[in-house]
Formats: structure tokens, sequence, C-alpha cells
């Protein structure tokens, strides 16, 4: 009889955590996976981090405080190593700084799922699905300590099964607005900064894949942050900041009837409280539609903290932590790297290690590669003198 007891609360407790777990779910998912191996070595945090050739992605509004004129960045990230090995995320993004006070920038990501085999039909057949986004944008400083930045993105989700006729890929247009801050103070006989930043990215249309009357949303995001840089000395600078970003999604209503309520009433339910949302009005439903109410809407928050030492402006080292609540995605993992940075080029490595095996890039080395236009040229021009 003991046993029997310990068996029934055992399976209760198990069906209401699966009940509990409710992820936000989106269309082109490869919109959310982090680009580079810097942000990515400290928790992937990005927003209010010192501008890089990376920021496209983070904070476009940080580029009118870069050091460098204009620079290209390129980067690769493998997917599901531990499992596959032909899926990956490639990206490259660059900015042209236009005087000392506004930027255009943009970049192209690629996100391919490999080869898939579809069998079962006369001829056996090999697809390979991908996900595409091109943007560009302009930011422009409004004040010496405070900038602004708007991207346009075009988005192309060929996932489509080539031996549907009546399918094709999805397309949706979004863009993003971002904000930026980075001001000094002195703490003690130590000029440091302290940077906030926020970004509201992928505001646009909902993407529908041909065949289907259902549009799917995109992830529509809201990014805050913020970053404190303390000089220790001329060569040595130490650096801490924090991310919080969430869904701008409603949540999905959940695969359970309401008393009395039928297989077809709950789909209708579906349809009007899910599918025929307009992405606009899904961005401020997402804040107030969690079935389990206020304490679930704040568990849709993830968070990471990272830090970075930097000596000589070359060489970096970082740490971060990333957390997601556990009936969200339960990703939770721990990130390391370094960074080797030269007036020509940078190289940066990051890698991931989780707590919980639920994220795709647990044990993976990534590499991002920056070049620095202005120092090409100076290099070139050096050459040329000779």
């Amino acid at each position: 009889m003991l046993l029997l007891f310990v068996c029934s609360t055992e399976i209760v407790l198990a069906q209401d955590k699966q009940n509990l777990f409710n992820p936000v779910h989106t269309a082109v998912t490869s919109l959310s996976i982090a680009p580079d191996a810097r942000a990515g070595a400290m928790g992937d945090i990005g927003a209010a981090t010192e501008a890089d050739v990376n920021s496209q992605y983070w904070n476009p509004a940080k580029y009118p405080f870069n050091i460098a004129r204009a620079g290209v960045g390129v980067s690769y990230t493998p997917w599901l190593r531990k499992l596959v090995n032909d899926i990956n995320l490639a990206n490259v993004s660059g900015f042209y700084r236009i005087g000392d006070y506004s930027a255009v920038h943009a970049s192209l990501r690629y996100f391919s799922l490999g080869d898939v085999y579809i069998d079962g039909y006369d001829d056996n057949m090999t697809i390979r699905p991908y996900e595409m986004a091109l943007d560009a944008g302009y930011s422009r400083m409004l004040s010496e300590t405070f900038s602004m930045a708007v991207n346009l993105r075009f988005i192309l989700s060929d996932i489509k099964y080539d031996y549907q006729e009546d399918s094709s890929p999805g397309k949706a247009f979004a863009a993003d607005i971002a904000l930026y801050r980075l001001g000094y103070f002195m703490a003690g006989n130590r000029e440091c900064s302290f940077g906030w930043g926020i970004n509201i990215s992928n505001i646009g249309s909902k993407i529908s894949y041909g065949g289907s009357t259902d549009s799917e949303f995109i992830p529509a995001n809201l990014r805050i942050g913020c970053n404190f840089t303390i000089p220790f000395n001329e060569y040595n600078k130490f650096s801490i900041g924090a991310d919080m970003n969430k869904l701008l999604v409603p949540t999905y209503p959940k695969q359970r009837t309401e008393e009395g309520e039928t297989e077809t009433e709950y789909t209708d339910r579906v349809q009007k409280d899910y599918y025929d949302v307009s992405s606009i009005a899904g961005i401020f439903k997402s804040f107030g539609d969690a079935p389990g109410g206020f304490k679930e809407e704040m568990q849709e928050i993830q968070w990471s903290l990272g830090a970075e030492y930097t000596y000589n402006d070359r060489f970096m080292l970082r740490a971060g932590y990333h957390h997601e609540a556990e009936n969200k995605g339960n990703r939770k993992y721990f990130t390391v790297g370094a960074g080797f940075h030269m007036s020509v080029f940078s190289i940066d490595a990051a890698y991931v290690f989780s707590t919980a095996q639920t994220n795709p890039l647990d044990q993976t080395m990534r590499f991002s590669l920056g070049f620095d236009l202005d120092g090409m040229r100076d290099l070139f021009g050096k050459m040329r003198r000779r």
C-alpha cells in the first residue's frame, strides 16, 4: 500500500511538473542565438558593454561610441554539436562611422539546419532548410553621452518541404529601436564609466509558411542592460555588466480544456487568443497573459551576468552566467572566454558549459574575428611607402 502511494505521488508530481512547463513559442528562433564569441563568453550580455563590431545584434546605438572608424566582423557558431555536425549559424556584421556623431551598420546571419533526409516517397529526398536575416540601420549621438539607433530587417525562413507544391518560405519584416548612454565619473583618482542600454528588437510582422492560414510570432524581444568599468591603472581595467531580456510574444494557450470545453471550442479559443492577435497587440499582451499570473510573468525574464578583465587594451579574459526559469526553457549555463586584439584584427573565443542539459551550445567552443578597416588601411599605406 505504501509503495502504491509513493508511486502515485511521483506520477502526480511528474504530471504537475510537465503541466508547469510552458515556454514562450516563436518562429525563426535562430534570431535569438547570440552571434559572437565576446558576448557569448560573458553569459550573453551586450546591451551596455563597450561598443564593438558586433553591436548590431546587442545594441546598435553603441556604434557612434566605437573608437574605430569602420570595422567588419565574422563569426561561426555550431549548434547541437553533441548530436549533429551540420547545424550552424554564420554571421557577418559591419559598421562605418559618419563624422563623429553617427554611424551606419548592417549584418547578415545565416542559420543552416543541415541536410534533412526524407524517405517514404517514390524518391528519397534531401532538403536543406535554413533561416536568414539581413538588416541595416543608422545610429546617432544626440549628446556626448546619449545615442539612439534604428534597424530595419528582412527575414526569410525556408523550412518548407520541397515536395509540397503549395509550400513556400516564410517572410517577415521587422525593426529595432535602441538607446544607449555612457557616462564617466571619478571614483577616488580613477575615471570610471557606467553605461546602460535598451534594445527592443524584431518589432514587425508575423510570419506564415506556404499552405498555412495561421501566422506565427517572430521573437520580438526587450533587452535592458548596464555595465560598470573601473580602471586599476594605465594597463589594467575591469568591467562587470548585467542584462535582462523578455520575449515580447504572448503565451500559447496551454493544452488543457476548461471544464465542459470541447476540443472544437478549445481550438477556437486558441485561434482567437493567439493566432488572430496582431504582432503589436501581442507585444502588449505578453506582459500580462501568463497562466500563472505575475509570478510566471517574472519567470519569463532571462538574466545574465558577465565580467571582463582587460590588459593594455590587447588581452581580455571573460566569464559569465545565464539563467532561464525551469518552466520557460531551463537554459542555465556558465561561460568563459578570452580575446586578443591588435591594431588590424581581433580574435575572440568562448566556451559554454551548462548546469542544466538543455543548452544546444553545451561544451561548444566558438570563435569570432574582427577587422579594423582603419588599421588595415594604415598597414597597407605603410607597405606601399616601403
